[in-house]
């Protein structure tokens, strides 16, 4: 284990430590890591997944779980991370969601903090690296991969201007990319999340605020969706967009003039993960599904796309676009400073750069 993912480890465990403090250790087979009976379910047994795992994904990654519970009837409700935490903490007294799949750690800890989460340790959680799960017992969030900032370039926009396409955060600072920038808004997107708090832990607060103060300059609107500049960048509506690698990656596959671009500095992170959304009737099939959420048939899907995954990746591919040592690419990141200095963060943002947010539809 190399002095990076050692930190990493250390970090991520004293977080989750720090905000699982009042779980209990529970001592049963199953919060041991022993097998456990498989859940029983209803034969028309109904959940309602909460989700901010991309659209062109959703229903590939369904796939083997309709083939072995076509009983269940999944509802799956997709939006934005912003979006999602918010209704999750708006919907707290009369919770709708059973499930909460793949969406950002940070946010789940901040839904954790509200009370809004019931521990489940999920078929299989012995195999998740410590670092991507909640240190309590039973766990309250179990991670499945991990995403990361990444320019997406339209290399034949830039050429058109006789410009270089930027390799780090300071290259989005030159005026002649005034205007051309495109970043999703951190209030809606967890990609737009991890941006702002990545860079005030990477450059400390004084310095982070002061380098967001001048790439406002060049940025054209705030997306609401992470995903959003990528597809701006290939439609050559603007030349760069802050984004994510997988997003940048496809757009780049379906043949867009792109070049996906992880910043010389290192890349904002965090962990796509799952819990179990405390309320008074828990279902079965809510189980289950956290079960198949973590199975080695789901991990397989996350890794066609993800370069990072939850599990021990031996012998695992990193695909195609992502550098050789994705790991080695990633800031270090406190997700509990992450998840505690939120609204802060959010409302600080808001007061300073709003005015060139996207319109809500």
């Amino acid at each position: 284990m190399n002095a990076w993912r050692k930190w990493l480890t250390a970090s991520l465990i004293l977080s989750t430590l720090t905000i699982g403090c009042g779980v209990k250790e529970e001592h049963s087979p199953q919060a041991a890591g022993a097998s456990k009976p498989e859940t029983q379910i209803t034969k028309n047994g109904e959940i309602t997944v909460y989700t901010a795992l991309e659209d062109d994904l959703i229903q590939s990654y369904l796939t083997s779980f309709k083939a072995k519970y076509p009983q269940t009837k999944v509802n799956i409700v997709r939006d934005s991370t912003g979006v999602i935490t918010a209704k999750l903490l708006a919907e707290k007294e009369n919770p709708v969601a059973d499930v909460v799949w793949g969406t950002a750690a940070t946010s789940l800890l901040v839904l954790d903090q509200a009370g809004l989460l019931e521990g489940y340790s999920p078929q299989g959680v012995e195999r998740i690296l410590p670092e991507f799960k909640d240190a309590g017992r039973p766990e309250k969030w179990v991670g499945i991969d991990a995403w990361e900032t990444a320019f997406v370039v339209n290399t034949k926009e830039l050429e058109k201007k006789n410009l270089p396409v930027p390799r780090s955060y300071e290259d989005l600072l030159k005026p002649e990319y005034q205007g051309m920038i495109v970043m999703p808004h951190p209030a809606s997107s967890g990609t737009g999340y991890l941006d702002v708090a990545g860079w005030l832990q990477l450059m400390g607060t004084d310095k982070a605020w002061s380098y967001m103060d001048k790439l406002h300059q060049n940025i054209a609107i705030y997306t609401h969706s992470g995903s959003k500049p990528a597809k701006m960048a290939a439609a050559g509506e603007y030349a760069i967009g802050i984004s994510f690698g997988y997003r940048g990656i496809q757009e780049k596959k379906k043949g867009a003039p792109l070049e996906v671009v992880f910043p010389a500095e290192g890349s904002g992170w965090d962990v796509e993960a799952n819990a179990l959304v405390k309320k008074k009737d828990i279902k079965p099939e809510s189980k289950l599904f956290l079960d198949w959420a973590i199975s080695e048939e789901a991990m397989k899907e996350y890794n066609k796309n993800y370069a990072i995954l939850a599990v021990k990746n031996e012998g695992g591919a990193i695909p195609e676009g992502y550098t050789k040592n994705p790991l080695e690419q990633l800031i270090k990141y406190d997700l509990n400073r992450s998840a505690k200095e939120r609204e802060s963060i959010l409302a600080e943002w808001e007061k300073r750069y709003s005015t060139k947010a996207e319109a809500k539809k």
